[in-house]
């Protein structure tokens, strides 16, 4: 036997070794994870969609969202989600942008709380509004579409002087506001639209009926109090003054603490109506004629 042969005869000995050692290994030593990987692509076999199934499924899924969200979004009050401290601030400067340059707010954060199933920022308030504004903000802060609560709350009246002797009527107030949030989304919304936070005006309730600051005349409007009607003609009444002033006035127009409410050419009267601190006053100025000679 030649040596050509001897080699070829020794290596298909080793390939039948290899592969009678291969076969033991995989049908003896792995046969139970060949059992296992076997069955589990049969599994995966039998829950497996095609691409057009798996897009129905996706667009039934995106219109259910879509229908929670709506309902989400006409509830009157969504809690947020993980909401940064910062908020509260804007919303508040956002309230009372438009408030009068003599009103101001203060806000201070003072901690976190929790409650079941929600968080919440506790923020306190104070400063020196007008009664409509503070009725405002209260309203802002209530019916803001972000829950937010006022838990409590202590006001006072107070009144100073601007430069021009105006007497100011504002109120003085503390309060603390909780501001909520969850940690998931099943109570917000996607799309946030904020509710009618501008309320109608109401009665100052802190406004005194009964004054004794009397407003300067700034304006410069007629004093009627010592003025003197020098005539009546078709298109109103010539009034003066203690300083010599003449106006030509007519009905509805605004004089010092009040107005002209009535001309009357058949007794030659001109009447106003005067609001001195609360009380309620009626001037009427009567045109002197002069007297005709005795013949």
């Amino acid at each position: 036997m030649d040596r050509k042969l001897k080699n070829t005869i020794a290596l298909l000995i080793v390939f039948i070794l290899i592969l009678i050692g291969g076969g033991v290994y995989s049908f003896v030593f792995q046969s139970n994870d060949i059992d296992e990987k076997g069955k589990r692509i049969q599994e995966l076999n039998l829950s497996s969609y095609n691409t057009e199934d798996l897009m129905a499924q996706l667009n039934t899924l995106k219109k259910r969202v879509a229908e929670l969200d709506s309902i989400l979004a006409l509830r009157k009050y969504n809690i947020p989600v993980q909401l940064d401290q910062s908020r509260f601030f804007d919303f508040v400067n956002q309230v009372s942008y438009a408030f009068n340059p003599d009103s101001y707010i203060n806000i201070e954060y003072e901690e976190i709380g929790q409650i079941p199933n929600f968080n919440f920022y506790l923020y306190k308030l104070h400063g020196n509004l007008f009664f409509n504004e503070f009725y405002n903000l209260i309203f802002a802060i209530e019916q803001s579409k972000e829950l937010k609560k006022v838990l409590d709350c202590t006001i006072d009246n107070i009144v100073s002087v601007d430069e021009e002797g105006v007497p100011r009527y504002q109120v003085t107030f503390s309060m603390k506001t909780a501001v909520y949030f969850a940690n998931d989304d099943r109570f917000a919304s996607s799309s946030k639209v904020e509710n009618q936070l501008k309320p109608n005006p109401i009665y100052d309730i802190f406004y005194p009926l009964i004054r004794n600051e009397i407003p300067p005349n700034v304006d410069n409007l007629p004093d009627i109090q010592t003025g003197q009607l020098l005539a009546l003609i078709p298109d109103g009444a010539f009034i003066a003054d203690a300083k010599g002033n003449t106006y030509l006035l007519w009905e509805g127009d605004k004089v010092y603490l009040g107005y002209l409410t009535e001309i009357d050419y058949t007794k030659n009267e001109v009447k106003f109506i005067l609001n001195k601190g609360g009380i309620i006053e009626k001037v009427t100025l009567t045109l002197d004629k002069e007297k005709k000679p005795s013949e």
